[in-house]
């Protein structure tokens, strides 16, 4: 994710964007916005670890895209300090959000590369490769469907989810795409070169 900027001109982190969009909700405390963060599954996008988490909330605050808006203090526990996110906070949250829905970022996905150059690999340790990382998305496709029905189960509502579903579309495409090329792979309907060395090849 490509990321915006603060009202003071630094960039906002992926989790700081997350932090912000969650205050957009309601007030809430960081320890709170780390459970319904685990509770959503974004942990899949994001790094969520609570002192992370905490150190993304101080830096919006010194931004003045969040402030404290109260504090409290559950029996002997330490005392939890309250955010609310800022007009400010608000709006560079909206701008970030739309460019990154309408503009499409430039990404370089280390398969992508891996692909353009398979073939200088044999036809048949592409084709067993490509088999292997076939059963490791299906395996990640179960496991997110899995996490998917859980959130649902714990109440989280669909509009907090659907990363989840696009992550499960890109899944399901891919996997079927491999499946076709290992098939031409296997058949002889993808007609691949013989892996040949040369000066250009490191040995």
């Amino acid at each position: 994710m490509d990321v915006g900027r603060s009202s003071e001109g630094r960039s906002l982190t992926p989790l700081g964007i997350a932090a912000l969009a969650l205050l957009t909700e309601r007030p809430m405390h960081p320890y709170e916005m780390y459970q319904l963060l685990l509770t959503r599954r974004e942990d899949r996008l994001l790094k969520i670890r609570p002192g992370t988490l905490y150190h993304a909330v101080d830096r919006l605050a010194e931004d003045h895209l969040v402030e404290v808006c109260g504090t409290d203090r559950d029996g002997n526990r330490p005392e939890r300090t309250t955010y609310r996110v800022t007009a400010g906070g608000r709006w560079a949250l909206t701008r970030t959000i739309a460019d990154e829905l309408a503009s499409p970022a430039t990404e370089y996905p280390r398969f992508t590369l891996a692909v353009s150059e398979a073939h200088t690999l044999p036809t048949d340790q592409v084709a067993a490769h490509l088999r292997r990382r076939v059963v490791a998305l299906r395996a990640a496709a179960a496991e997110l469907r899995d996490g998917y029905r859980a959130a649902i189960a714990k109440g989280v509502e669909r509009p907090y989810l659907i990363d989840l579903e696009y992550s499960g579309a890109l899944l399901d495409a891919e996997i079927a795409w491999l499946t076709d090329i290992v098939a031409d792979l296997d058949t002889g309907r993808l007609d691949w070169p013989s892996p040949t060395e040369g000066p250009h090849r490191d040995h």
